[in-house]
């Protein structure tokens, strides 16, 4: 076989290798998030058996949620830290190992007190899978493989919330609460053996700077004490005192932490990564969406169940269209975003879930349960594409050494979107509780519900029009387009686009 054969079949080889094992190590953090959300959520419905079976008041239950996702809120500026100092294969594996090991210390609690301990460790290993799992994806994958590749990590913020009450519901009917903790011991077993054959470790950057030792007071405490107050809020009757000590307290320690991580020298979280274009419009307008789509699969089962009056059952299986609509247009996302561009494809997102979730709000009892069905598989949708495509826009323009910076931050954006989205939700009901019914409203308490949809609705607004203001051409380094056919799907940036793995000039930032 000539030389130069020879030399293309082994680059052929390579590459199919090399893709291979991207997609395995893809899968491999999508499962590990997946078991990391779904534990944030699904406690919620077994709090009544879990306040009998540890001697304790329903109510104080939602300590355990609470402790978890405080912790993993606050834990995630630290991992891109850990994973300096240790590198990613070891900071991964530790975490895997820490969240199985807490969810079997779970299972095995026999107090409030044992248990909400063993949550807060398995909050911590939580919040170190969530960033360093997707910087492992994003930091290794090819600009023309992102969109690929990210598709298979965005699924289980998609998906976890909208299967858990179901998930929560069988397991406490047909098991026991401890069954909701013990099925992650197997799968995190798997996970930690999978994760040391086929994880590659990236060594940390030698001697790392020093902890920002202020930078974590400042940050890891304002993010806690935000969540925290919102958890209160979320609450039936929500101490006003305490809820505003935590809301301004996290004000200003957030304040502060933006202050101190612009001027330290070696800062916690690096917000250079916001002077990208494409990042910034992530940040924000991809923050206001989780809001709106974390939101959804709240409102919508407790309408169904307290004004519909349908059973657990028939609402969770109707807020399954959701995750059917997430499921079914995912193998449409890459060769949408690849035939239209990123902007013109957030464009469509943002605004049709703008619509639906508007239409929701006019849903009633009589309405016919296919249209009910068929609102909620659009709006499961329109979730999907959105975010993924939010997950990839954001690294396609962000130079190689700033990429596990900013994938920190973005975690630990979209933990916090998805602990306020129940706050938010339930303050848009309080809100809507306070206009007088009838009209397009409806009667009696479903005006309060017509109200929040509306205010989610006018929430992803936002979005939207930051989906208009974003450049055209924003993020085609990631994009196979047509014109691109003749050279093996290498993609044809726009003008003014820096290409893969460069920091765009001076000036091309412009929002």
């Amino acid at each position: 076989m000539p030389a130069s054969l020879d030399h293309l079949g082994t680059g052929v080889l390579v590459f199919i290798v090399i893709t291979i094992h991207q997609r395995n190590t893809a899968l491999l953090v999508a499962g590990c998030l997946f078991m990391d959300m779904l534990d944030g959520t699904i406690v919620t419905t077994a709090a009544p058996q879990i306040g009998r079976s540890l001697h304790a008041a329903p109510a104080s239950v939602g300590l355990v949620v609470t402790a978890y996702l405080v912790t993993n809120a606050a834990g995630i500026p630290l991992a891109g830290w850990l994973t300096r100092r240790y590198g990613n294969r070891a900071t991964f594996t530790a975490a895997i190992a820490v969240f199985t090991l807490a969810s079997a210390g779970c299972a095995a609690s026999t107090s409030l007190g044992m248990l909400t301990a063993m949550r807060i460790l398995q909050g911590a290993g939580g919040a170190m899978m969530v960033p360093v799992g997707r910087a492992m994806v994003v930091s290794a994958a090819d600009r023309r493989d992102l969109l690929k590749i990210t598709s298979y990590v965005v699924w289980p913020g998609l998906i976890a919330p909208v299967i858990a009450p179901l998930a929560g519901g069988l397991i406490t009917t047909y098991a026991s609460w401890h069954w909701m903790f013990l099925i992650n011991v197997p799968l995190g077993v798997i996970a930690f053996a999978v994760a040391r054959r086929l994880v590659r470790n990236l060594p940390g950057t030698g001697v790392p700077a020093p902890l920002d030792w202020l930078g974590v007071l400042l940050t890891c405490t304002g993010l806690g004490c935000l969540t925290y107050a919102a958890h209160l809020l979320s609450l039936s009757d929500p101490p006003a005192g305490t809820t505003g000590a935590f809301g301004a307290g996290a004000v200003a320690l957030l304040g502060l932490a933006v202050w101190h991580l612009r001027r330290a020298p070696h800062p916690l979280l690096n917000l250079r990564a916001l002077r990208v274009h494409t990042f910034r419009l992530t940040a924000a307008g991809g923050s206001l969406y989780w809001v709106v789509c974390g939101a959804m699969p709240f409102l919508l089962p407790l309408e169904f169940q307290t004004q519909f009056g349908w059973s657990p059952v028939k609402s969770g299986a109707v807020t399954l269209f959701i995750f059917a609509g997430n499921v079914g247009i995912k193998p449409a996302t890459t060769p949408l975003i690849n035939r239209f561009g990123f902007r013109a494809y957030l464009i469509a997102s943002t605004l049709g879930t703008v619509v639906v979730v508007a239409l929701l709000g006019l849903v009633t009892g009589a309405t016919a349960l296919p249209v009910i069905a068929l609102l909620a598989l659009i709006s499961g949708v329109f979730r999907s594409t959105g975010m993924t495509a939010y997950s990839t826009v954001g690294f396609t323009e962000l130079p190689p050494d700033e990429v596990r910076d900013a994938n920190v931050l973005l975690a630990a954006l979209t933990v916090l979107s998805a602990g306020l989205a129940v706050a938010v939700a339930t303050v848009a009901l309080r809100a809507g509780a306070l206009l007088p019914s009838g009209g397009p409203l409806g009667a009696g308490d479903k005006a309060a519900f017509t109200v929040a949809f509306w205010i989610l609705a006018l929430i992803a607004v936002g979005p939207a029009i930051e989906a208009f203001r974003m450049r055209r051409g924003a993020g085609d380094v990631a994009r196979r387009t047509r014109a691109a056919g003749a050279g093996r799907g290498t993609p044809v940036p726009a003008p003014g686009v820096p290409a893969a793995g460069t920091a765009p000039a001076d000036g091309a930032d412009t929002a």
